[in-house]
């Protein structure tokens, strides 16, 4: 294994390399999945594409909002993840999605930590600016979303109730991608669509992240829902929390002004059973942390999924 010290030292070359370390920043091969997750918060409440320039301007805010929001984690984690990387941490995660490219790059010392500021700073900017356009509105769950990931950095070692600030991040972006397309949609929508991306993103994503890094957060006694109730309690969780999701999508449609096609209705759920379910049943029987991992990656492509199957409904 590389020296951890090492690591902390080493350069990387100007250029294209560089731009590469700052995509992994902010985790761009997961936070291009995570894309569809506003779109199809949109496309579903308005049953039909939005015009062109609505779409453009919506993937520029998006993919700069989520940019800043990954970034920003590890900004406020540096002094953290460098810990970690010192007592050799970061290791038997090969197939991990947020690792695809390289992993905390600004721990590893590839990346020094003004150039991640600038880098945070600079899409902030443009994400405000795309914001304005859309709505105004949507400045507020951007700035929402920022504020909730610091608390959600800052409560590591406090409590594992941080998983809802989590839950909570996940929702801003797709909230606020319905006010963009439709200032005055509907609240029963909106309140359905929050808990539904808020149990999905805390049992599809954040607690099996948690297995990722195990041996790091129980070395620095952190207050995670996988630490602090341990492997049973957290794959039950887990499991409960996706089951809910996939229930609370089936009647998401109820609270949609517009009709929804059985077809997708149908489609959904077996997408929701074969990505989450599935997956996170064989979690708790199994609490690997391989499986773990499987549930975090096929649980990125949840969004992805339904997306595609809602976009086919409607053109047909």
């Amino acid at each position: 294994m590389e020296n951890p010290d090492v690591l902390l030292d080493r350069r990387e070359p100007a250029g294209l390399s560089r731009l590469k370390l700052l995509l992994a920043l902010s985790r761009t091969p997961h936070l291009l999945l995570d894309l569809a997750t506003p779109a199809v918060a949109a496309l579903f409440w308005l049953q039909a594409f939005p015009p062109a320039h609505v779409v453009i301007l919506g993937l520029i805010t998006a993919f700069a909002g989520y940019t800043t929001v990954y970034a920003l984690n590890d900004l406020v984690d540096l002094r953290t993840d460098r810990e970690k990387l010192r007592q050799g941490g970061f290791q038997g995660t090969e197939n991990y999605l947020d690792a695809a490219i390289v992993r905390h790059p600004m721990a590893q010392g590839l990346l020094s930590f003004r150039e991640g500021v600038l880098w945070a700073a600079g899409w902030a900017g443009v994400c405000l600016t795309c914001a304005y356009l859309l709505n105004p509105v949507c400045i507020l769950f951007f700035l929402a979303g920022a504020v909730l990931e610091v608390v959600y950095c800052l409560l590591w070692r406090i409590s594992p109730f941080r998983t809802l600030m989590s839950g909570a991040v996940k929702t801003c972006g797709a909230v606020a991608a319905v006010y963009a397309v439709d200032p005055n949609p509907s609240f029963p929508y909106v309140l359905t669509l929050f808990a539904w991306l808020f149990f999905w993103e805390i049992g599809g994503q954040n607690i099996p992240n948690d297995w990722a890094e195990l041996e790091e957060d129980t070395r620095f006694n952190a207050k995670t829902v996988l630490v602090r109730f341990g492997p049973q309690w957290a794959a039950m969780i887990t499991f409960a929390c996706l089951s809910v999701a996939v229930f609370i999508h089936m009647i998401l449609p109820f609270s949609a002004t517009r009709h929804v096609p059985l077809t997708y209705i149908s489609a959904s759920v077996l997408v929701g059973i074969y990505l989450l379910l599935l997956p996170s049943f064989r979690l708790l029987r199994t609490k690997d942390r391989s499986d773990a991992l499987t549930l975090f990656r096929k649980s990125s492509y949840y969004p992805l999924s339904l997306l595609i199957t809602l976009a086919i409904t409607i053109i047909i």
